[in-house]
């Protein structure tokens, strides 16, 4: 290969397969339980068949890839011609992902940068892109890491659910938790802040808020370049409508991604979901 420097994620960035081929991106999944079936996210279990669980209210958790797989990845990516690795992953706040593929690295081929980005999702996604550019243009390790952390930096995703109740259940709810308390008819509106989920406000409606959604989305993009990806979960055409709004709505709109998240995501936040990140450019 002619990049030496190589990227890795994990599932969780919910990056298009043309895309992650395109700019060789490598993926590492992250792992659903769903009853006693442990399932690779994105080839194993379907986001259907995960809202399918959900609603009937299957037992469904989810588990870090283990070091072990890491080290698989790192060696194979080795053996393709790189010579260093940057590896960036989700918030550390929200899983063990980051602490598996630091314990990987250090018995790593090549270097490896482990990046705990913050992130999830495609802000996530909008990171790796960010350091894979560099990298084809001929950029080093140092200069990948520093073009993913100054993405993460700018990068904001805002978050409505139905229900609180899947937070809850998967313990990644955080101060959201006090501030909602056992008001599980309060429409929330949630936030990325600090590599965790946080509360944003608080809506009657569900259509106040989608509309609560866009306002915020829309004063936090500006007449900035921007790209925004628009997420949901069994909700495509709330999805659809959200997006379309937005490419009215935001002058300095560079690309838009409309798509649904995966299972590990799913299983935290419930059926319903609609998310929004913004990165400026």
């Amino acid at each position: 290969m002619s990049r030496h420097v190589a990227i890795v994620t994990d599932s969780t960035a919910y990056l298009p397969q043309r895309t992650m081929e395109r700019h060789g991106i490598t993926t590492v999944p992250l792992t659903v339980v769903l009853g006693d079936q442990a399932l690779d996210e994105g080839t194993e279990i379907s986001t259907r068949s995960l809202a399918q669980a959900l609603q009937k209210r299957r037992p469904v958790t989810t588990s870090r890839p283990s070091p072990q797989l890491f080290a698989e990845t790192y060696r194979k990516v080795a053996e393709a011609g790189a010579t260093g690795i940057v590896s960036l992953h989700l918030s550390a706040e929200l899983s063990g992902t980051y602490d598996a593929a630091v314990v990987a690295a250090r018995e790593a081929p090549v270097p490896v940068r482990v990046v705990d980005t913050g992130m999830v999702a495609m802000a996530l996604g909008f990171c790796a892109l960010a350091a894979a550019e560099v990298a084809e243009s001929g950029g080093t390790v140092d200069e990948a890491v520093t073009a993913a952390e100054k993405r993460a930096a700018g990068t904001s995703a805002y978050f409505y659910v139905d229900t609180l109740d899947f937070l809850r259940r998967g313990g990644r709810i955080g101060a959201a938790q006090a501030l909602f308390g056992s008001a599980l008819s309060v429409k929330p509106l949630l936030q990325l802040d600090g590599g965790r989920i946080e509360p944003l406000e608080k809506v009657r409606t569900a259509s106040k808020a989608i509309a609560r959604l866009e306002e915020i989305v829309a004063d936090r993009a500006g007449s900035a370049q921007v790209d925004i990806a628009v997420h949901h979960l069994a909700a495509p055409d709330r999805a659809s409508a959200l997006a379309d709004r937005l490419r009215a709505r935001v002058p300095g709109l560079a690309d838009l991604h409309v798509s649904e998240v995966g299972a590990v995501i799913g299983a935290h936040t419930g059926p319903g979901l609609l998310g929004v990140v913004v990165s400026p450019r």
